[in-house]
C-alpha cells in the first residue's frame, strides 16, 4: 500500500511538512531557479529593448533565408532520424536475427560522436581531394570534376545526413524503451487476427509508443537547432549561424538577442506540438507488461534485412568516422600530441567535471526540495530550472553574457569611483561564464534524473528517519544519497560528456586564448587541417561511450526478453 501511495504522490504528507520541514530548502530552490532562469529573461529583455534595433533590417534581408533554411534542415533531420530510429528500435526489440544483442547497445554509439566531428571526417573523405574521389578518378580515368558527377557533401542535404546519423539514437533509445514496455498480449491478439509483424507495428505498436517517440523527435529537432559546427563548416545559413554573424561580425548584441528570441520561439513551438500531439492520450500499464516478450521468428532473407537495417547507420554513424579518426590520430600522433593539446584536454576535463558536479549539487537540491514541498509552486520552479536544456547553446551564450557583463561593468565602475582602480572582467570572459552556461544548459539532465529516482523511494523512509530525530538534510545525506548513488554517477557522466561536446556556447563565452577540445577541433577544421583535429576529436568520442553503455544496460535490464 505504501508503494502505491509513493508513486501517486512522491512528496511527503502535508502534516509532516507543516510541522517538521524547514523552509530553507524551498528558499534555496527559489534562489537557484531564479539564477538559472536569468539567461532566458535576459535574452527576452534585450530583444525587446536593444541598443540598436535592427529587426526591420533583418526581416528585409537575412532573416527569411535563415528561417527557411532552418526549417528545411529540421524537417530533413526529423524524417531521417524517425526512419532510422524506429526501424532499428523495432528490429532489435521484436525481431530475432544474427548480431541482435550486439546492435542493442552498439546502435547508441553514434550518439558519442558530435555532429561537427562527423562532418569534418566525411568532408575529408568525400571532398574532391579526398581518397574516395581520388580513387574514382584513378579507376575510371577521369581528369577533372567536369568529367563526372559526385554529390556535394558541403550542402544542406549533407548537413541533414551528418546531423541525422548522430541524432537518431534519441528516437531509437526512447522508441526501444516504449516498445519494451508494451504488453505481449497486444502482439498475440494482433497476430491472431492475421496481422503480420509490419502490420502489427503500424496498427498497434506505433500508436501506443507515439508519446515517447514525440519526445525523442523533439529532442532531435532542438539539437538540430542548436548545431553550429556542422552548419558553419558546410556554409548552411541557419538561425544559429545568423546569430553568430550578427554578434561576432556585425557587433550587434541586440540583433543577436532578437535572432535568439526567434530560436526560442522554435523551441516553444516544438514543446507545444509535442504536448499537443498526446493531449488526449492516457496510458496505463497492463498486468503483463513485465512478462517476457517473444520475438518474431523470421526467414533468413528477412533476418538479413534486419541485419542491414541495423548495420548501415552504425557503419556510417560510428565505425567509418571512428576508424578514420583512429587512423589519422595514429599517423599524426607526434604532431598532435603537444603542449597545446594537453592544456586544452585539461581545460575540457576541468570545465566538464566542474559543471557536472555543480549540476549534480543543484539538481539534488531542487529535486529534494520538490520532494519536501510537493506543491504547485515547486512544480513551476522545477520547470523553470529546466528551461536551459531547451535553449540552443548560442542563445544561452547571449543570455549568460548579458547579466554577467552587466555585473562586471557595474562593479568595475563602483571600484573606479570609490577606490580608483579597475577590477576588469570578474565573471564574463572567464571560466566561470562557461561553467555557469554549462550548468544552466544541462541542469535538467541531473535534476530530472534525481527527481525520477527519488519518486521511487517510499515516503516511509523519510518518516522513519525524521522520527529518529534527523533533519531533512541528514535524511538526504544518510538515507537518500546512498540509495541514489547509481543515478548520481550516471547523471554526472551524461552531463560531463555533454559539456565535452558543447561547441556554440563555448566558442562565444570562452576566455581569451582559452581553448577546449571542442573549440580546438573547430579551429583546426576551420583552417582545413582536418588530420590534426583527429586526436582531440577521438578523445571527445571515447569520453561519450561510457554513459552510452550504461544507458543501454539500464534499458536491457528493465525487461525480460525471449
Amino acid at each position: 500500500m505504501t508503494e502505491v501511495v509513493s508513486s501517486a504522490n512522491p512528496g511527503l504528507s502535508q502534516p509532516l511538512l507543516a510541522k517538521r520541514t524547514s523552509k530553507r530548502w524551498m528558499i534555496s530552490a527559489l534562489i537557484t531557479t531564479a539564477i538559472v532562469a536569468l539567461p532566458v529573461f535576459s535574452v527576452l529583455y534585450l530583444a525587446l529593448f536593444p541598443d540598436e534595433n535592427i529587426w526591420p533590417h533583418l526581416m528585409e534581408t537575412t532573416l527569411p533565408r535563415y528561417l527557411t533554411t532552418t526549417i528545411k534542415l529540421m524537417i530533413g533531420v526529423g524524417i531521417l532520424t524517425l526512419i532510422i530510429g524506429l526501424s532499428t528500435a523495432w528490429a532489435v526489440t521484436m525481431c530475432e536475427f544474427p548480431g541482435r544483442k550486439f546492435f542493442e547497445w552498439a546502435l547508441l554509439l553514434p550518439f558519442a560522436v558530435p555532429a561537427y566531428v562527423i562532418a569534418y571526417v566525411y568532408t575529408s573523405l568525400l571532398d574532391y581531394a579526398g581518397p574516395v574521389q581520388r580513387a574514382l578518378r584513378e579507376w575510371f580515368g577521369w581528369q577533372s570534376a567536369a568529367d563526372y558527377w559526385f554529390p556535394e557533401i558541403r550542402s544542406l542535404e549533407g548537413a541533414v545526413l551528418m546531423i541525422g546519423l548522430v541524432l537518431y539514437p534519441y528516437v531509437y533509445l526512447l522508441g526501444r524503451a516504449a516498445f519494451m514496455e508494451q504488453s505481449p498480449s497486444l502482439f498475440a491478439v494482433s497476430r491472431s487476427l492475421g496481422h503480420s509483424a509490419i502490420s502489427t507495428f503500424f496498427r498497434v505498436v506505433l500508436p501506443i509508443a507515439r508519446p515517447a517517440i514525440a519526445v525523442g523527435l523533439s529532442l532531435v529537432l532542438m539539437e538540430t537547432l542548436n548545431d553550429f559546427g556542422t552548419v558553419d563548416f558546410f556554409a548552411v545559413q541557419t538561425l544559429t549561424l545568423g546569430l553568430f554573424d550578427t554578434w561576432m561580425n556585425l557587433g550587434n548584441l541586440g540583433g543577436a538577442a532578437q535572432i535568439a528570441t526567434t530560436m526560442l520561439m522554435f523551441v516553444v513551438i516544438l514543446v507545444t506540438l509535442e504536448r499537443y500531439s498526446r493531449r488526449r492520450q492516457q496510458q496505463f500499464a497492463a498486468r503483463d507488461n513485465r512478462d517476457p516478450i517473444h520475438r518474431f521468428t523470421m526467414s533468413f532473407p528477412r533476418q538479413m534485412i534486419c541485419l542491414a537495417v541495423c548495420a548501415v547507420p552504425l557503419i556510417f554513424g560510428f565505425i567509418i568516422p571512428g576508424a578514420t579518426l583512429g587512423y589519422y590520430a595514429w599517423e599524426y600522433f607526434d604532431e598532435s600530441w603537444n603542449p597545446n593539446f594537453i592544456r586544452n584536454t585539461f581545460n575540457s576535463l576541468f570545465l566538464s567535471g566542474t559543471a557536472a558536479l555543480t549540476t549534480l549539487l543543484i539538481g539534488v537540491t531542487l529535486a529534494y526540495s520538490r520532494r519536501l514541498h510537493n506543491t504547485r509552486g515547486m512544480q513551476v520552479l522545477m520547470r523553470l530550472s529546466s528551461l536551459g536544456y531547451a535553449m540552443p547553446g548560442a542563445v544561452l551564450a547571449v543570455g549568460v553574457i548579458i547579466p554577467l557583463a552587466g555585473f562586471d561593468n557595474w562593479f568595475d565602475g563602483l571600484m573606479r569611483d570609490y577606490f580608483g582602480f579597475s577590477t576588469g572582467l570578474l565573471l564574463s570572459g572567464t571560466a566561470f561564464a562557461l561553467v555557469f552556461a554549462y550548468t544552466v544548459r544541462f541542469l535538467a539532465v541531473s535534476a530530472g534524473s534525481v527527481e525520477s529516482a527519488l519518486q521511487k523511494i517510499t515516503p516511509s523512509m523519510d518518516m522513519a528517519s525524521r522520527s529518529l530525530g534527523h533533519t531533512p538534510g541528514k535524511t538526504l545525506v544518510k538515507v537518500h544519497l546512498p540509495m541514489l548513488r547509481g543515478t548520481l554517477v550516471t547523471a554526472a557522466l551524461v552531463v560531463f560528456v555533454d559539456c565535452m561536446k558543447e561547441l556554440p556556447a563555448t566558442l562565444i563565452l570562452r576566455p581569451f586564448n582559452y581553448e577546449t577540445l571542442a573549440t580546438y577541433v573547430y579551429q583546426f577544421a576551420s583552417d582545413e587541417k582536418l588530420y590534426h583535429s583527429a586526436l582531440p576529436s577521438l578523445i571527445i568520442v571515447l569520453a561519450g561511450i561510457i554513459p552510452i553503455i550504461l544507458m543501454s544496460r539500464s534499458i536491457s535490464n528493465s525487461r525480460t526478453m525471449t
